[in-house]
């Protein structure tokens, strides 16, 4: 064929490719150079090196690129992209929600798009499996639900990683810690006190999470568990473990809790859950027990207060009656860091609580409450908290 003067060279037949996506949207795993070559041979087709570079070129650029979401992936401030079927593209600065000049102009071009990036993580989305939440090779996170079961059709939502961790300085200008928050949250991780970070989506609670883990002694060895890697504290020994969904044939999958009780043997020095939302909540807790200082873990709470309601429920799942959980609870955990997303669409740390030792009465005390314009108030646990950071 040609065009504008310049002979181009045949590419690889579209059912060809078709095909190879098909195989490989069925392993989980990277798309490489290697895989594309072993689907080939797999299916009676031993090509040649040109011919395997070509195909995983048309699968890289074609069937798996962001497309007309590039400007926004690429833009430094933006934390989420979200596609609510044809239209216009929203974002996520820092600031809440704002609509941006890129528009899908159809439901088959957002499909499509949808299509691609699921297969850029090795997985499947079609009507027979309309969901998808899976991690990209850059570190985003992508999670998107077929039309019609979504309405007014495809949505898929993108949580980028942060171009860079922030320091305690950072988070102090940006309003997110006081200068008083910030002395505490360095006193935390120095005297390897347990915690937790609560607070509501978008509230924070990663970035939190991952300045606070810079601050470990880099003698320190960081094993991190999480559902979907997005954790990325600047820290010279960092390893992790990520959570995989089963296959389309329901095969091969790993979970949280499977991983928790692998990192235990990987002889971490800080055990760290990036998001605590299952049956895991019990092997954290038991390791927090069994001389495992200083590790952490989030989890989605409307307050400090709720945090052992919601450890309950999630311990009920592994069949760790209620009186347990809260017993657990209390001797596992040192201090529940909350944090919210204000009006103004600034996070800031809220709220320092101390789960309860007894069983009745209030289970979670406060200890310090940082207000909107920056005063520290102290609750009744507040000389509790000074002794465990003494």
């Amino acid at each position: 064929m040609i065009t504008g003067g310049v002979a181009q060279t045949p590419g690889p037949a579209p059912e060809l490719v078709e095909a190879v996506r098909d195989q490989l949207a069925r392993e989980h795993g990277e798309v490489t150079p290697h895989r594309v070559a072993e689907v080939l041979r797999s299916r009676g087709l031993p090509l040649g090196a040109e011919e395997v570079r070509a195909v995983h070129a048309v699968l890289r650029s074609t069937a798996f690129g962001v497309g007309v979401l590039e400007p926004l992936m690429g833009d430094r401030e933006v934390t989420d992209v979200l596609v609510n079927g044809p239209g216009p593209v929203w974002v996520d600065r820092g600031d809440g929600l704002e609509q941006t000049e890129v528009v899908l102009g159809s439901e088959e071009e957002v499909r499509r798009l949808a299509q691609r990036l699921a297969g850029l993580g090795g997985r499947r989305l079609d009507d027979a499996t309309p969901c998808c939440d899976v991690r990209l090779p850059d570190g985003t996170r992508f999670h998107a639900v077929l039309a019609p079961v979504a309405r007014p059709g495809t949505l898929v939502s993108l949580r980028v990683p942060r171009a860079r961790a922030f320091g305690l300085e950072d988070l102090v200008a940006a309003g997110t810690l006081t200068g008083p928050g910030a002395r505490l949250l360095r006193d935390v991780v120095t005297g390897r006190l347990a915690y937790l970070i609560s607070g509501g989506t978008g509230s924070g609670k990663t970035t939190l999470l991952a300045t606070m883990l810079g601050l470990v002694p880099p003698q320190e060895r960081i094993v991190l568990v999480e559902d979907s890697s997005e954790l990325r504290p600047v820290h010279p020994h960092v390893v992790a473990l990520e959570a995989r969904p089963p296959n389309i044939e329901g095969k091969g999958g790993l979970d949280l809790r499977t991983l928790v009780r692998q990192a235990l043997r990987m002889r971490p020095d800080r055990l760290v859950v990036g998001e605590v939302r299952g049956a895991e909540v019990v092997d954290l807790l038991a390791a927090m027990n069994t001389g495992h200082e200083g590790g952490a873990g989030t989890l989605h709470a409307n307050s400090a207060t709720q945090v052992p309601a919601r450890i309950e429920a999630l311990a009920a799942t592994a069949g760790l009656g209620r009186a347990a959980a809260a017993s657990q609870l209390a001797a596992a955990v040192d201090l529940v860091l909350h944090v919210v997303r204000g009006r103004d669409g600034v996070r800031r740390l809220a709220q320092v609580a101390l789960p309860s030792p007894t069983s009745e009465g209030d289970r979670i005390r406060c200890a310090l409450e940082f207000t909107a314009d920056g005063r520290l108030v102290e609750g009744p646990a507040a000389d509790d908290l000074a002794r465990r950071l003494g």
